[in-house]
């Protein structure tokens, strides 16, 4: 039985990448048809509807952070693979308080080099780094890879 939660993300980034394509598919019935074909204790499929329901609701702001942290990229320019992760990675940082930033981070950049091109993985670090330091979630005194001055 699947029940992790890297598994429920990676079903969660292929239901967002297919409603990408199709349009005129609902997300929800999407989904819907993706968890039909696996088996998830509760919890994971409460995160599931969490993380699809919050995208979506979110999408507009979502997409928002994504151009202000990537502006040399505009959205149709982005590898749909990527837009999908992106807008993952960015509902858990921004607007959900779950789980600790840096496993967001590592999670989408773990999608990233199973399921992107070449570069995906640095391109998304990059552009979650730059959402994440922006956040009100960034303290820079937890931040171990900045030097401290004396």
């Amino acid at each position: 039985m699947a029940s992790n939660r890297h598994f429920a993300r990676i079903l969660v980034m292929q239901s967002l990448y297919e409603w990408q394509q199709r349009e005129n598919l609902a997300l929800s019935d999407i989904i819907a048809r993706h968890l039909e074909k696996h088996e998830f204790e509760e919890n994971n499929l409460t995160f599931i509807h969490k993380l699809i329901a919050g995208v979506e609701k979110n999408l507009e702001e979502i997409d928002q952070v994504i151009t202000v942290s990537a502006p040399e990229w505009p959205i149709p320019q982005i590898a749909q693979v990527d837009l999908s992760i992106l807008r993952l990675a960015i509902f858990e940082l921004l607007f959900d308080d779950e789980v600790p930033p840096k496993a967001v981070i590592n999670e989408a950049v773990e999608l990233a080099k199973a399921f992107g091109g070449e570069n995906s993985s640095k391109f998304i670090n990059g552009v979650l780094g730059t959402v994440f330091r922006n956040s009100a979630k960034y303290d820079p005194a937890d931040d171990k890879n900045k030097p401290t001055h004396k």
